[in-house]
């Protein structure tokens, strides 16, 4: 069998070149460095007609950064049974955990009076939520704070008037009880602001975003296993870690899809400085050329 290595195609066709943006927007290489690794994968493909592989099923999605990325699929019609998404960056990482993530959405409800002769009878929704939103720990589960393998609850959204002011918040933690105990505590200082503020009420309400792939990639390690046996015969080192946000692979492994996360090359993505290696993406077209065959060899 000819190696992809052996194609010079593959064989270090670029230099140590990255692309930037102009300094004033997003380059977008989240995840437009993914769609050209998989395009990159497809034209090599379609040149080398020799090398042996499996059936291979592209997807594109939409929204993945709002977690709704998959909510139109038909796993019928795609008909996979694993898969990988392309949305890691540092050369050589594959992802096989991710947050458990919510979103929690507390609406509090005053009582509005004119505020001449609010006396003992105005109750401000504002000052309901700003009260709410200092009882938050200042020094622990906060995205300021915590990094590694500890989760945090993020308020992203205040809005509101005297009668009803909301705040919206993400909760994200490496295991979905401790999601769930972040939770608890929320509505514990919900109730601790109620108390506060006499005549105040509040409505809480949870919706599940994603849950940490490890819990179905861990029924399936041969899905892992083999995309660590690509990187290395791609000549680069496995960076193993676990991904402090979601990807459409969250969502796909609960939906029968069990999906890791590959490198791309993007980096210091969300943000103006955002870049994307060159060789990384080529290293990462290596990769899922070798990963479209190893599934070949050993099935």
């Amino acid at each position: 069998m000819i190696s992809p290595a052996e194609h010079p195609y593959l064989a270090s066709r670029v230099g140590d070149d990255v692309i930037t943006a102009s300094g004033t927007t997003l380059l977008g290489a989240d995840d437009k460095a993914g769609v050209a690794v998989i395009m990159d994968m497809v034209h090599f493909f379609v040149g080398h007609p020799e090398l042996k592989h499996g059936k291979i099923r592209i997807l594109f999605t939409p929204d993945e950064e709002i977690g709704r990325g998959v909510d139109k699929l038909d796993m019928q019609k795609l008909g996979a049974d694993f898969g990988y998404t392309l949305d890691a960056g540092e050369r050589g990482s594959l992802e096989d955990e991710t947050f458990s993530a919510d979103g929690m959405t507390v609406t509090f409800y005053g009582k509005s009076a004119h505020p001449g002769y609010g006396k003992d009878k105005l109750v401000n929704a504002i000052k309901v939520a700003s009260y709410f939103v200092e009882l938050l720990p200042k020094d622990e589960w906060s995205p300021e704070t915590t990094e590694g393998p500890y989760g945090f609850v993020h308020p992203v959204r205040i809005s509101g008037l005297v009668e009803k002011a909301v705040v919206e918040f993400i909760v994200r933690d490496f295991f979905t009880f401790r999601v769930e105990a972040y939770e608890e505590i929320l509505r514990d200082k919900v109730q601790e602001a109620l108390k506060k503020f006499p005549g105040a009420a509040a409505e809480v309400v949870v919706k599940e975003q994603y849950r940490n792939m490890k819990e179905v990639l861990d029924l399936h390690p041969q899905v892992s296993a083999y995309a660590e046996e690509a990187i290395v015969r791609a000549g680069v080192a496995v960076r193993k870690s676990s991904a402090r946000g979601g990807t459409d692979g969250s969502r796909l492994s609960f939906m029968g899809l069990p999906c890791p996360n590959l490198f791309t090359g993007e980096m210091a993505f969300h943000g103006k400085h955002e870049y994307v290696s060159i060789q990384d993406m080529q290293k990462s077209v290596e990769t899922i050329v070798h990963l479209s065959m190893i599934w070949e060899e050993k099935s």
